[in-house]
């Protein structure tokens, strides 16, 4: 059981008799949800995901002390990590008097670690691709637009049974993609999303969803006709969530039926 939930259930104080009697009072109440259990598999693709978001965020964080350090000295690069080539190329060809070798030297090590996560990069998404072609249901969740390698794999090891939610909203809920309530005397007011959950598979379904708005608004599927009614009044980066939260539930229910995604076209002139 997650911990947040059993803490309503401490009366008072913090010990382990009190503990257990929180842990057995919140385990018999019918509303209480419990954690997934998940393989030995599971847990390993888990961990793959995670150490490989840590080695992401490290070669970011020394791509950005090597921008900013080459920005004391007057070389100025643009922001991303496809600029890499770029400071690379300032490291190595910047004169003796523009760069002092004692810098230029202390900046390798930053190219020579940024080269070696590259390497660690490159061989978990191997890994994760080998995994997604023996894993029946990482290849269907890989069907549905914006979800892909990293996501389908992801959602294999982070919900490793869809039957512990009961329909798509619950699952899309549980990540995080649905609105946080401040409801009272019977009216409603919805605020922005909770960002509960799972917040990995969260910032994976909001990425993935990024890239699929600009193809789907040329097509006639259901989903993007959805789409294309929602950019037609909505911002651009709100309709980005809507669509992730949209995937969510698509991806609860590929998992739960065991069936590939199916875009389901509409005729001309028809409506969603």
């Amino acid at each position: 059981m997650p911990p947040a939930y059993v803490k309503a259930y401490v009366k008072r104080g913090k010990n382990d008799a009190i503990d257990a009697e929180a842990i057995c009072e919140a385990a018999g109440r019918p509303s209480m949800r419990f954690a997934p259990v998940k393989t030995m598999e599971q847990q390993g693709l888990s961990m793959l995901h995670r150490s490989r978001d840590l080695s992401i965020k490290n070669r970011t964080m020394l791509v950005n002390a090597l921008r900013s350090h080459l920005a004391e000295f007057g070389f100025v690069a643009a922001k991303g990590i496809g600029k890499l080539p770029d400071l690379i190329k300032i490291v190595s060809e910047a004169p003796a008097h523009g760069l002092p070798d004692i810098a230029r030297a202390a900046l390798s090590g930053f190219l020579e670690a940024i080269a070696v996560i590259d390497v660690q990069l490159a061989a978990a998404a191997k890994r994760l691709t080998a995994w997604c072609k023996t894993d029946a249901q990482s290849q269907r969740l890989a069907t549905v637009p914006g979800i892909g390698l990293i996501g389908a794999t992801a959602f294999s090891a982070r919900v490793p049974n869809p039957s512990l939610f009961k329909n798509g909203r619950h699952l899309a809920a549980w990540i995080g993609l649905t609105p946080r309530q401040d409801s009272t005397g019977g009216k409603t007011k919805l605020k922005r999303i909770s960002k509960a959950g799972d917040g990995y598979l969260r910032r994976l379904l909001v990425l993935g969803a990024t890239s699929p708005i600009r193809s789907l608004q040329n097509k006639t599927t259901r989903l993007a006709l959805w789409v294309q009614e929602l950019l037609a009044r909505r911002p651009r980066r709100l309709v980005t969530v809507a669509l992730a939260n949209k995937l969510a539930r698509i991806a609860w229910s590929v998992m739960a039926k065991a069936e590939a995604y199916k875009p389901l076209a509409i005729p001309a002139g028809a409506s969603a």
